[in-house]
């Protein structure tokens, strides 16, 4: 059997930040990321969203490379920073952190 028709493919993503949050409105995805403006997303032929929590959003899709395209453009539009760690990643997704600036020695 061919794999990607009968079960699809899927790529998760979650966005780690206070305030971030993503909708969906019709069949485009709404993303509030921290900028003035909401960032809107259509998805491509064959491509959907869900979004089950606020938090998280899961690209689904017959086409695997069509799929991973749209999930990195998503994860583009914010990427994790590596002080906080804000940002939308994969889930599963390590982000190497980096310790701030050492600050004032008394």
């Amino acid at each position: 059997m061919v794999s990607g028709v009968t079960d699809g493919f899927a790529k998760n993503l979650e966005l780690v930040g206070v305030g971030y949050r993503a909708n969906k409105t019709g069949d485009k995805l709404v993303l509030n990321v921290g900028y003035s403006h909401p960032v809107e997303i259509t998805p491509e032929n064959g491509v959907e969203f869900e979004v089950p929590s606020n938090t998280k959003i899961i690209v689904k899709g017959i086409d695997k490379e069509a799929v991973g395209a749209i999930a990195a453009k998503i994860r583009s539009v914010r990427e994790p920073e590596p002080y906080k760690g804000k940002g939308i990643k994969y889930e599963g997704e390590r982000i190497i952190r980096k310790e701030g600036k050492a600050g004032k020695k008394k």
